[in-house]
């Protein structure tokens, strides 16, 4: 009797340990199961980030003075810092969860919602020059840098995920877009011209190695709108139209701008004694500041990389190690995910929140926000990309992902 005794104790124990045991497990899954989802949550959230510029532009415009500067130093002080002490995020989705994530709704909602923020904070913008508030050159430079980050930073780069979409409402989206700084050939010259040309010589918008920032700006503009041009003539004459047609897109990106601004500098000036010349001053600086800033995200994106030449003007298959590539977690989050350029190009129509992160692909040292500041400065530009350029080609180059 007293062994069997015994022999209970000990069951009841070694059952008393499994369940504290199991318990612990359900604990230990339940814990990771909701800090996974509220990452999830997080991350899903972070990409509404970019609605934080439009806000402190009004803040800073309205408080006056260096305040319009106070954007500036958000996005090349502050994001860069966190962006440094957070690092980069390499983990990717699942091929499973790319097709659920891929065709939310949600996402798409905030590019739709941001083609409305840009055009009506441009109208803003334009009333804002005509208040009379903005009394300086100081002022003035500051309010007009900071529109021209939130228009051609956010914007161009909503722009181009939407123009790279099948559906008619995403690219009239980006066309509107576009439309608020003067940078309507796009449309036809990334999507026709760049992807198909990326990496070689023929692609205005793919930097040489050695080449300046300045150099490129100068190529990348000119000759990437003269190229639109060419590719809807080409486009028109397959179809048997001519150049002069009412099909030719180009007519129009290049009137609609103009238009834009006409009907901006009337709205503001019909009740007044004189034309407000400041609006359309106002409009076409930060146009200009704009796609130049797209032109610097060019520059630091396919600076020296060039895809081989396996026959006479044909080139092998691009894919992701034919573009930098920078997974830092912040400023991809106020980019939607632009850094994981790789992927993008490699493939094109997938949408910004299930791009993924590759390393075998070209690794920039920091995000875009710092690197675009070092590409001003070209002797440090060089110092930094080209002994990176150098070590990438001996180590990965030779070594091509499969097609």
């Amino acid at each position: 009797m007293i062994l069997l005794g015994i022999k209970c104790s000990k069951q009841r124990t070694s059952l008393w340990s499994d369940e504290k045991h199991l318990f612990y497990l359900a604990k230990q899954l339940n814990t990771y199961f909701f800090v996974n989802w509220s990452m999830k949550i997080i991350k899903k959230l972070s990409f509404f980030t970019a609605f934080i510029l439009p806000v402190q532009i009004i803040v800073g415009y309205y408080l006056g003075g260096w305040w319009n500067y106070f954007t500036l130093g958000f996005v090349f002080l502050f994001i860069p810092f966190v962006d440094y002490q957070i690092g980069v995020d390499t983990k990717n989705v699942t091929e499973t969860e790319a097709k659920i994530i891929g065709e939310e709704f949600y996402y798409r909602f905030i590019t739709y919602l941001w083609t409305f923020i840009q055009l009506c904070f441009i109208i803003w913008s334009a009333y804002a020059m005509t208040t009379g508030t903005i009394n300086t050159i100081s002022e003035w430079i500051g309010f007009t840098v900071s529109v021209s980050l939130l228009t051609g930073g956010i914007g161009i780069t909503v722009a181009h995920e939407l123009g790279h979409k099948k559906s008619r409402l995403e690219r009239f989206y980006g066309k509107v877009i576009l439309m608020t700084v003067c940078y309507m050939h796009f449309y036809i010259e990334h999507n026709r011209g760049h992807h198909v040309h990326v990496a070689t010589p023929e692609d205005p918008a793919t930097a040489r190695k050695n080449e300046n920032f300045y150099s490129f700006w100068f190529r990348s503009v000119f000759e990437g709108y003269a190229h639109a041009w060419k590719l809807e003539k080409e486009n028109l004459q397959r179809k048997g139209k001519s150049v002069f047609s009412l099909e030719n897109e180009m007519i129009g990106f290049t009137l609609l701008p103009i238009l834009f601004c006409v009907l901006l500098t009337y709205l503001f000036s019909i009740n007044r004694d004189t034309i407000q010349w400041q609006v359309p001053v106002f409009f076409f600086a930060q146009s200009i500041l704009a796609f130049t800033l797209l032109e610097l995200v060019n520059y630091v994106e396919h600076y020296g990389i060039v895809r081989k030449k396996i026959a006479e003007g044909k080139y092998e298959r691009v894919n992701p190690l034919h573009s930098w590539n920078a997974s830092h977690l912040i400023s991809n989050f106020f980019l939607f995910q632009l850094q994981r350029h790789s992927d993008h190009h490699a493939y094109a129509i997938k949408r910004y929140q299930v791009l993924n992160h590759y390393d075998e692909s070209p690794q920039l040292p920091f995000g875009y926000p710092t690197m675009i500041l070092i590409a001003l400065i070209p002797p440090l530009w060089f110092s930094f990309m080209n002994p990176l350029l150098k070590e990438w080609e001996n180590k990965v180059y030779h070594h091509a992902m499969p097609t």
